[in-house]
């Protein structure tokens, strides 16, 4: 894949394509596990990658990011790229050791209508960050900045939480976590999650039917 140097050491993809908010509206609809069910639970990140924000509910195209360990300045040239909808998606080597978003980098994302970020890595200003209504998933909560020297790559393909992303694929996530739907499988998963949903009520119901103590009427 061609990828453009950038004056700054960091590289940045051409270009990609974004899925419309028409075609992923139902998936913010429907609970993450629901999404993730329906591509065979295969691309599910693991559950070290956290909610640490207020806001419990993820929907967008991946803008995808690849940095050094404790080092952010890709995600600031990224953010230049950004288009509303987007979600950062930063490979930051699970680096626990420094934050690499935080509150100012979250004005940026709201100025820029991102509506939150996936970090595998550590993120602070988990406060501001809920007051600004972004949705941020991330290892690890530290309040020691990053470094802005460099490299990174923006718009390449990603592992963060266990799981390829690519950029322009869709995040879905709420409280248990994040689960990425391949651009390409959007269509397939929207019209699956509610068939998958039909089958949990279903289940659920007879579950309930069969508690002891209940009546036949209450049934």
């Amino acid at each position: 894949m061609f990828i453009a140097a950038a004056a700054d050491s960091v590289l940045v993809a051409p270009g990609w394509d974004r899925a419309a908010p028409a075609e992923t509206r139902r998936l913010g609809e429907v609970p993450a596990a629901n999404v993730g069910d329906a591509l065979e639970r295969m691309t599910v990140m693991d559950g070290g990658i956290r909610l640490f924000t207020e806001r419990a509910a993820l929907l967008g195209n991946a803008l995808t990011v690849h940095v050094r360990s404790g080092d952010n300045l890709a995600v600031h040239r990224a953010l230049d790229e950004a288009r509303p909808g987007d979600v950062l998606v930063v490979n930051g080597h699970g680096d626990l050791t420094r934050a690499l978003v935080g509150d100012l980098i979250g004005e940026i994302m709201v100025n820029a209508g991102v509506t939150g970020a996936v970090v595998d890595g550590a993120v602070r200003d988990v406060g501001a960050l809920s007051a600004m209504g972004l949705a941020v998933y991330a290892r690890a909560v530290t309040p020691a900045g990053p470094f802005k020297d460099g490299p990174g790559t923006v718009g390449a393909p990603v592992a963060v939480g266990g799981v390829v992303v690519a950029a322009g694929d869709v995040l879905v996530g709420d409280a248990d976590g994040v689960v990425v739907v391949p651009r390409q499988r959007v269509r397939e998963v929207v019209d699956a999650v509610d068939a998958i949903g039909e089958r949990e009520e279903a289940l659920r119901q007879r579950i309930l039917a069969a508690r002891p103590g209940r009546t036949a009427a209450a049934r």
